[in-house]
């Protein structure tokens, strides 16, 4: 079945995800959300991808966050279900064995800030956009964007972010950790795609491993957590067998 709001390649043992709704802001609809699904679902299958790119270049935005004109005749239980859809789909990224790198490519708020913490790693442009603007709409994320963001940029930050509903830029976000590389526009692409095709260059047991067991540390004591990096290194054909 063809992708109505995204594109998929694989090139240099990478797979991109390249959403484009076909407008000036990638919003997260039912239909986009599902798409993602099937996308991922597919790269995670393709043995000729060692690592996933999630981007909505070359377009103006990463995503938006949700379809409010969407949400405004949602009951509450289809906010419910929507809200699940959305979780669903984060955690099939988290989830993912191949390592997944959001491609911060412009205006990146709300749910399309949630879809970027899902992701392992997150590379921006010069000209990135981010916030949750949640409060100024008066709604809060469904997306379990007030528990991942303290996770990555602490309580503090997460409180500043959730509650000003401010805008933030590229320093801003690499300085609070919500970035984790930051690029020149003129050279953005390029830029990504070395650095994927170099994560991708690698073993993927090894990739794959070391993604479950760094997400495993945010909820396992350091001795739990230590037991468990012995077991899978042992149990893989890692170079440190």
């Amino acid at each position: 079945m063809p992708f109505k709001k995204l594109h998929i390649k694989t090139a240099n043992r990478v797979g991109y995800i390249l959403l484009d709704a076909g407008s000036r802001f990638n919003k997260l609809s039912i239909t986009t959300i599902r798409e993602l699904k099937r996308a991922v679902e597919q790269l995670e299958d393709e043995p000729e991808a060692n690592a996933i790119v999630l981007s909505g270049y070359p377009g103006e935005s990463f995503a938006v966050g949700a379809d409010i004109g969407q949400m405004v005749h949602f009951t509450p239980d289809d906010a419910l279900h929507f809200s699940e859809l959305g979780q669903s789909l984060f955690d099939q990224i988290e989830s993912c064995p191949k390592p997944v790198i959001a491609a911060l490519n412009g205006i990146t708020m709300g749910g399309g800030c949630d879809l970027a913490m899902s992701c392992d790693i997150r590379i921006a442009t010069e000209n990135l956009r981010i916030g949750h603007s949640g409060a100024k709409l008066g709604i809060i994320t469904g997306f379990c964007g007030t528990h991942k963001l303290p996770r990555i940029v602490g309580k503090n930050y997460a409180r500043e972010i959730f509650m000003t509903s401010e805008i933030y830029g590229s320093a801003e976000a690499l300085q609070m950790g919500l970035a984790d590389r930051v690029y020149p526009d003129n050279d953005f692409w390029d830029k990504v795609s070395s650095f994927a095709e170099r994560v991708a260059s690698h073993s993927l047991t090894a990739l794959s491993s070391a993604k479950r067991l760094i997400n495993a540390s945010e909820d396992t004591d350091l001795r739990t957590g230590s037991l468990l990096e012995r077991e899978i290194s042992t149990n893989t054909n890692s170079p440190y067998c």
